[in-house]
């Protein structure tokens, strides 16, 4: 079998990158938002923050809330007919 080369930020040139007037520090507001269980967010990735990022190919796909755990809450998404759990970090998630 042949073995794919690259990492975890493979081929997202242009889903993990910001426009020039997006670029900069982001807000602590951002960062430290909470969320209540049962919560509709949307998995929006924060691409100079790498710490809590989910898997980019669940980028900008919707979520209930499910728990908190630690710092990162765990979101529950529809991925084709599975339900999957994604733990992210609260700065890579927007409220729907």
């Amino acid at each position: 079998m042949v073995q794919r080369i690259g990492g975890f930020r493979r081929k997202t040139r242009h889903k993990l990158s910001k426009s020039v007037r997006q670029k900069g520090k982001i807000s602590i507001k951002k960062y430290f938002q909470e969320f209540e269980i049962g919560d509709k967010v949307v998995l929006k990735a924060e691409p100079a923050i790498q710490k809590g990022m989910y898997h980019p190919r669940f980028h900008s796909k919707p979520g209930i809330i499910k728990e908190k755990k630690g710092n990162a809450y765990i979101v529950l998404i529809k991925d084709g007919k599975k339900e999957k759990d994604i733990i992210a970090h609260p700065v890579h998630l927007l409220k729907a």
